[in-house]
């Protein structure tokens, strides 16, 4: 069994290991994360702001993109977003009925 400190060391290598590998496959679209799990990179930056927030620690959603894309998120937009297909929204409109 890990002790707190290991167990808390072991995810964020996992959280690293997440970012890195969304980063080497930058052609997955936010939406088609979005369509497949309900969450994307906007998401986890969300979360990161709520979880310094929690920790008295100042972040700014921008900061924290900057942090999950790893570079400033007007320059990823840029270079590796796609607009989505009708297929996509479609699809995202229709699991957002679901869920909602």
């Amino acid at each position: 069994m890990m002790n707190e400190t290991t167990k808390t060391e072991v995810e964020a290598a996992v959280f690293r290991r997440l970012l890195k590998h969304l980063d080497e496959n930058k052609d997955v679209q936010n939406i088609d994360l979005m369509n497949l799990a309900n969450f994307c990179r906007n998401c986890l930056s969300k979360w990161y702001v709520s979880e310094a927030v929690e920790r008295q620690i100042q972040i700014d959603y921008e900061q924290a993109r900057e942090i999950i894309y790893g570079i400033p998120f007007p320059e990823w937009k840029a270079k590796y977003q796609s607009p989505a297909t009708e297929e996509q929204l479609a699809l995202f409109a229709a699991r957002s009925k679901t869920s909602g």
